[in-house]
């Protein structure tokens, strides 16, 4: 079974620079990922990831993610759930200056006291999810909660990074004269190749079962799918016993 990078949270801001609630998005989320918990959360591109990010959106799938909105448009929240997955948390920068009746952030290249102070109340209320959703199981094969398995997340160091550099790789195949992305499968590769499975029937079953794992097989495509994973496994087994010999 392909094993996927230490759970991280991503953050997903609002790209909205038309008001101050946009801008304090985007530095709260920048201080959470630089000072506060860089070493447990990664940033998701919001206008990459409507436009298609194959490596942000394969993130959102598998982690947990928090989106923080300026306003109620709540453009970060839905755009991660109708692409990927719904968020596991989320703030909106409005809502929260009204519960705890802050005064209104103020400048949109440069905000005023006000607006940051409600960058640092944001920023704490995202460490707080993150602490939180990290102290709970979450099971990256079904992108949801579930029962935690202790001592199975290894310790990083601690580096502020983007879900483009996620370590979820992502192998495009050609199915029926059309391009389709495969999550996961050149770590499926890798495995077998280390394991020394020389291509056959047999382990053909075995890539196809795992890739189900980590994606959404139309059954009705599945034997085009699974003859292209054939033959691209095929070449990658060729090439490492090339490179070994």
């Amino acid at each position: 079974m392909p094993e996927l990078p230490q759970k991280k949270v991503g953050i997903i801001a609002c790209s909205g620079e038309e008001l101050a609630e946009g801008t304090v998005t985007r530095l709260a989320a920048l201080k959470v990922l630089e000072r506060l918990r860089p070493g447990d959360t990664v940033t998701i591109c919001l206008p990459l990831f409507l436009a298609g990010g194959e490596g942000d959106r394969a993130f959102a799938k598998f982690y947990p993610t928090i989106a923080i909105d300026g306003c109620e448009k709540r453009c970060a929240y839905r755009g991660t759930e109708m692409y990927s997955n719904r968020p596991a948390g989320s703030i909106v920068v409005t809502d929260l200056v009204a519960q705890q009746n802050l005064d209104q952030p103020e400048g949109k290249r440069k905000l005023n006291a006000a607006g940051m102070l409600v960058v640092d109340v944001v920023a704490q209320q995202v460490v707080e999810q993150v602490d939180s959703l990290l102290s709970k199981g979450w099971s990256r094969r079904k992108g949801t909660f579930a029962q935690a398995e202790s001592g199975q997340e290894a310790k990083e160091e601690i580096v502020a990074t983007c879900a483009c550099g996620s370590g979820i790789p992502i192998q495009k195949i050609i199915v029926n004269g059309e391009e389709m992305n495969l999550v996961a499968l050149p770590i499926i590769f890798q495995n077998l190749v280390e394991a020394k499975k020389a291509p056959s029937e047999p382990v053909l079953a075995e890539i196809m079962a795992t890739v189900k794992i980590y994606n959404s097989i139309d059954p009705g495509v599945e034997p085009a799918i699974r003859q292209a994973v054939d033959c691209e496994y095929q070449a990658y087994w060729q090439t490492h016993e090339a490179s070994h010999a």
